[in-house]
């Protein structure tokens, strides 16, 4: 029995490779995940920002799961940037038909640039389709205030947008950033379940050097799950791999340029596998 894991990450592309589908599949590559992709969105993005958006037909995207549902099932399955609701109702529909397949999503309603990649329309889509399936969701601050209402100007509103999302929104996990809080010294990310509430802290380091971070912490999760592990364990092991990936960038491009995917596996290997 091949016990090979796979993940399918749906989301947009980064022609410089720093996020999107580029960025899950190194990330899934340096978790030993073999990775496939579905394209919503074809993006025109470097590390300066997003010049051009074109949204694909739903037709195409369904076109692309139908393939891949017909002949490989993910252990685990992503999102990143859906752009319109009828994508989001289609992804909502293999969702609940493979109930048992993990599922993160990584609410991508902004470009590391501020560019905004989602109408306020298709932003309040998100919260009824997708959220409510998902095993974690991974928003940073500006995401979790969006999706919440709340203002997250301290860790009891923190806490309070966690709880928006586990009791209210439906979703089983919920992993809130850190990286756009006021702590200069470190970026502290809270993991809220059902049943509890834990903390991931690790020094912030000083770079620009920053795109790609939401991707690739979620894919890492996603990776994480489809070997089996708990969202506690995923969590715990993307906190790490970001971090590496944050201190060792490889300095790459004009702007804010992409975090190094292969910093992990490179200085710890697979050896925890």
């Amino acid at each position: 029995m091949n016990k090979l894991k796979i993940a399918l990450t749906i989301a947009g592309t980064d022609p410089t490779g720093g996020a999107g589908v580029m960025a899950d599949l190194k990330s899934f590559h340096s978790c030993g995940v073999y990775g496939m992709a579905a394209i919503t969105s074809i993006v025109a993005q470097n590390t300066l920002g997003v010049q051009s958006i074109h949204n694909l037909e739903t037709s195409w995207v369904q076109e692309q799961l139908d393939s891949v549902f017909d002949d490989v099932l993910p252990h685990a399955i992503k999102t990143g940037m859906i752009a319109t609701k009828e994508t989001m109702e289609l992804i909502q529909s293999y969702l609940k038909k493979y109930s048992d397949i993990p599922y993160v999503i990584d609410p991508v309603m902004l470009a590391k640039s501020g560019d905004s990649l989602m109408d306020d329309d298709t932003k309040s889509h998100l919260q009824t389709t997708l959220l409510p399936l998902a095993d974690v969701v991974t928003p940073n601050i500006p995401e979790a205030e969006e999706i919440t209402g709340l203002k997250i100007d301290s860790e009891d509103n923190i806490r309070k947008a966690g709880d928006i999302f586990i009791n209210e929104i439906g979703s089983k996990g919920v992993v809130i950033k850190g990286g756009h809080s006021a702590d200069l010294n470190n970026a502290k990310d809270f993991l809220f379940t059902k049943d509890d509430v834990y903390t991931f802290e690790n020094k912030r380091f000083d770079t620009k050097h920053t795109h790609g971070t939401g991707c690739t912490f979620s894919a890492v999760i996603t990776a994480e799950l489809a070997k089996g592990r708990s969202i506690y364990k995923a969590v715990e092991k993307a906190k790490s791999f970001i971090s590496m990936s944050i201190e060792h960038t490889p300095e790459i491009g004009k702007g804010r340029g992409p975090v190094n995917h292969f910093a992990y596996l490179k200085k710890v290997g697979l050896d925890d596998e």
